[in-house]
């Protein structure tokens, strides 16, 4: 009688914790203000799977601008590396690859053997010191609830992170790294004389998808992060959770084909209609919605964000998108998830760049501007104008 006591009871527990993962996770950012246009389970803990591999290159992208790391730099092939399992790219213990191959592979193919040389190559050969490494990168960009454990998203029962963390990543990725954001959008590459295609068919089914990555494994489920542009405005969506990549790929042409929709006709979004025309009521899953200014959770009582430094005026984008990410690491603590606005002001025949960051309520904006101006630097606190005319990249 105990044994069937003791029977019962476990099955409710293992059904309880189970039902705390069940359904699945979503969020839609607009890229360039960051405000969040839909989202349901958004803060909920889930195994990222191959979304891992953004960090990875997250952090490979940084130390090829930091001159760290070199393209065609080679990398030898460790026994670890090599034996991990599928997607792999089919490397052997010994073998030398390249850094421009294992981004490639890492994008494309979703090469957990790349990931891993890459993660290895960037901390002295110990992959545990990478996923260290890793998850104090995401805590420094705002990715509260992320841990990371291995460089390829391959499962660890202790990684996990959230649709909105995989947002925030994603956004900084965009905007920290527009040289190499480009990679993204490739849906095959060279390698040996072979074509090696690519699995992501938002990227050839939706019209404006350019990046960024799939994931799967079968403790996840199948997620993606995608980032398309249709007209003025960009939109990074992220589903997580779902039971078969068409599910996925369905779900997220839903929120994004609805959602451009709106934007691309001038209307204001209406997160509520939004809710009701993108969510459907099969599976009882319940939803919660959010509409923030910022692609964090709001506070109680948190100041309007509806301010803006000017850090200077430039001759071409280039320069005043380069300017405005050096103060941004300058006051990291302050503007690593706020957003860069590039202006464009027409003077006669030539066109002026001013660099502004947005998103600071007024009293972070006045301490900042204070800041820069003691270091020599210029810089004007204003609230935002409506009437703006931004730049695209």
């Amino acid at each position: 009688m105990k044994k069937i006591l003791y029977l019962i009871l476990f099955s409710v527990f293992v059904l309880k914790s189970t039902s705390s993962l069940a359904g699945t996770s979503s969020i839609m950012v607009d890229a360039q203000s960051g405000d969040v246009l839909y989202a349901v389970n958004a803060d909920e803990k889930r195994y990222p799977a191959s979304l891992t591999k953004l960090m990875t290159l997250y952090i490979t992208f940084n130390a090829l601008e930091n001159g760290n790391l070199k393209l065609d730099d080679k990398l030898k092939v460790s026994h670890i590396a090599a034996g991990r399992s599928p997607s792999r790219l089919g490397l052997n213990a010994g073998d030398v690859v390249d850094v421009k191959t294992c981004i490639l592979a890492s994008i494309v193919k979703s090469a957990n053997d790349c990931a891993t040389a890459l993660g290895e190559a960037l901390s002295n050969g110990n992959e545990r010191e990478f996923a260290q490494m890793m998850t104090k990168t995401a805590q420094k960009l705002g990715m509260k609830n992320t841990t990371f454990k291995n460089a390829s998203g391959l499962n660890h029962s202790e990684q996990k992170s959230t649709a909105r963390d995989m947002a925030v990543l994603a956004l900084a990725l965009y905007h920290h790294f527009p040289k190499y954001y480009p990679l993204f959008a490739l849906t095959e590459f060279e390698y040996q004389g072979q074509t090696i295609q690519g699995h992501n068919n938002i990227l050839k089914t939706f019209e404006g998808a350019d990046g960024m990555k799939t994931g799967y494994t079968a403790n996840a489920g199948f997620n993606i992060v995608t980032s398309a542009k249709r007209g003025d405005h960009r939109i990074i969506a992220v589903t997580m959770g779902h039971k078969t990549a068409d599910e996925r790929d369905e779900k997220v042409t839903a929120m994004l084909d609805k959602v451009f929709n709106s934007l691309n006709a001038g209307e204001k979004v209406n997160v509520q209609q939004l809710k009701a025309e993108i969510e459907t009521p099969k599976g009882g899953q319940k939803k919660t919605m959010y509409a923030y200014s910022d692609v964090m959770p709001k506070t109680k009582d948190k100041a309007k964000s509806d301010y803006a430094i000017q850090i200077g005026a430039f001759s071409s984008y280039d320069k005043a998108m380069t300017h405005a990410k050096n103060v941004q690491k300058q006051f990291s603590h302050k503007l690593l998830a706020q957003n860069i606005q590039i202006e464009k002001l027409n003077r006669g025949n030539k066109a002026i760049y001013r660099a502004q960051i947005a998103g600071l309520n007024q009293t972070d904006a006045n301490k900042l501007c204070g800041a820069l101006k003691n270091k020599k630097q210029d810089c004007i606190a204003s609230l935002l104008q409506t009437n703006s005319q931004f730049a695209a990249r």
